[in-house]
């Protein structure tokens, strides 16, 4: 391989994006009575918007610290990272604004905590789409053209590095196509299909308690 394999990246930013919005739709089905909450499915709905928000920040923070000193060692004039770097200012209190509802809704199910939640998590889904596509249509190419292959696996292991495998590996293969899950399997060998196999019953029972009806859609 010659150039960077951004696949990793695109799907997990594929996933952020799509579990902050299927959260947010939960969230706001449950304001609306559509769906309800027992203290367990509260719990649990809880913990994961809080995994997901700490995956988001670690991500976030693995491209400042390491991302992008690469690029602007790489690519030098060619690249202005100031405004993705804002979105991320922006993002950590809005982050902590969803954790600590979440724990509230966790703690005091009723209509107003959720209602508050969908607002929180769809304010945060907003701001993910954009920044994300900001970042795809920027970098990308940026990084195809300057970024050599030994310092993007820098790049990438650093990301990998503090992430919640238990979540975000089954997620992956969740948000994958098809045919992306092929690439995966070629690049990582046979240890991705055991680790798989290992987390995908416990990923899928926690998802049906998190999502009810909306665990497969």
């Amino acid at each position: 391989m010659t150039t960077p394999e951004l696949l990793g990246f695109q799907i997990t930013h594929r996933a952020m994006r799509g579990e902050t919005r299927r959260l947010a739709v939960l969230a706001t089905e449950l304001a609306e009575g559509r769906q309800t909450a027992d203290v367990a499915r509260a719990a649990a709905v809880g913990a994961y918007v809080t995994r997901l928000c700490a995956g988001i920040h670690h991500h976030h923070v693995s491209e400042d610290e390491v991302l992008w000193p690469v690029i602007e060692r790489s690519a030098g004039a060619e690249v202005d990272l100031r405004d993705l770097s804002d979105d991320h200012s922006e993002l950590d209190p809005l982050l902590a604004e969803v954790v600590g509802q979440a724990a509230a809704f966790a703690s005091t199910v009723s209509t107003g905590n959720a209602s508050r939640l969908a607002a929180l998590l769809t304010r945060l889904a907003d701001m993910l789409d954009e920044h994300i596509e900001e970042e795809e249509r920027l970098l990308f190419p940026i990084i195809m053209k300057y970024v050599s292959v030994a310092d993007w696996a820098k790049v990438e292991k650093a990301v990998r590095k503090g992430g919640d495998i238990r979540t975000e590996l089954p997620r992956i293969e969740e948000y994958a196509r098809p045919e992306e899950l092929v690439r995966l399997r070629r690049m990582a060998g046979p240890v991705l299909t055991v680790l798989l196999s290992l987390l995908r019953g416990g990923h899928r029972r926690r998802r049906r308690m998190i999502y009810g009806p909306l665990a497969d859609g």
